[in-house]
């Protein structure tokens, strides 16, 4: 039996990373301890996702070691320097390879001024129609680019999928959940100073809540500008209980059954 699967039967709360990339670099040396680490404080399944072709290989490498650990395949929109229009058929040849759990990290950032968005736009796009053609959900990143993010989905709709590290208005966040997505919170909402990111995760329908480390980045006020790990993710469900005056128990029940249900996960 997995550390995860004993934590489990104690009846402790388990949880699901959304968004955790455990093939980074940034673990190269101590990725056994980490995943050890998450799995013993009940984080039972991570979702793994690819930035660049030249990740699939780690990500497909992280996928196979660790138990729980899902891939998503796809094409950063920050990493534009390494991307080429060729990629996207590598892509495809990646997904009839290892069918993965969702097409991500794929998006809009507006947040880094010299970024082409025509080019990032081109990315996007083609990789919403590969998940429409597969019929996959899809990993979103959109900083500051909710409304551009918006506008193609209504034009190429998708299986669901996640807002990674939502961080919009409530108004956005119910036009996401219209087209069957749900909404990443991680460790950006525990920082006191964070007024936005709370008032959204002690308010928005817990249904329409799942939880992410996005780890190494991201990192909890507890960390500082630390490495963040998907070890974290029990404590960062802690304050979005303490938020919504819940127990961690339903919060635990309820992001973990958020996120099987998007991405049609059996019960481990």
């Amino acid at each position: 039996m997995s550390q995860a699967s004993e934590t489990a039967s104690l009846g402790a709360p388990f949880f699901i990373d959304t968004h955790c990339h455990l093939a980074a670099a940034e673990f190269d040396a101590d990725r056994d301890a980490e995943f050890a680490r998450a799995a013993a404080a009940g984080v039972t399944t991570l979702i793994i996702p690819a930035v660049s072709r030249d990740s699939f290989a780690a990500v497909a490498a992280t996928c196979e070691r660790y138990p729980g650990c899902l891939p998503a395949w796809g094409l950063h929109p920050m990493l534009l320097d390494v991307h080429r229009p060729e990629h996207l058929a590598d892509l495809r040849a990646q997904i009839e390879t290892q069918r993965p759990l969702a097409i991500g990290e794929i998006g809009l950032d507006l947040f880094v001024r010299d970024l082409d968005y025509a080019t990032q736009e081109f990315f996007y796009v083609e990789q919403l129609k590969i998940a429409r053609e597969y019929d996959l959900p899809v990993l979103l990143h959109g900083r500051k680019a909710n409304d551009q993010l918006l506008k193609h989905l209504r034009r190429i709709r998708v299986r669901g999928g996640i807002a990674h590290a939502f961080n919009g208005s409530p108004q956005q966040a119910n036009e996401f959940i219209k087209l069957g997505f749900k909404l990443g919170f991680g460790g950006a909402f525990t920082w006191s100073r964070a007024n936005n990111l709370r008032r959204l995760a002690a308010n928005l329908p817990l249904d329409a809540i799942v939880l992410e480390t996005d780890s190494p980045d991201m990192p909890p006020e507890w960390i500082g500008r630390g490495r963040n790990a998907p070890g974290e993710l029990p404590r960062i469900a802690q304050v979005l209980a303490e938020l919504r005056g819940l127990d961690i128990d339903a919060v635990a029940e309820a992001t973990t059954r958020n996120a099987r249900e998007q991405f049609g996960l059996t019960a481990r």
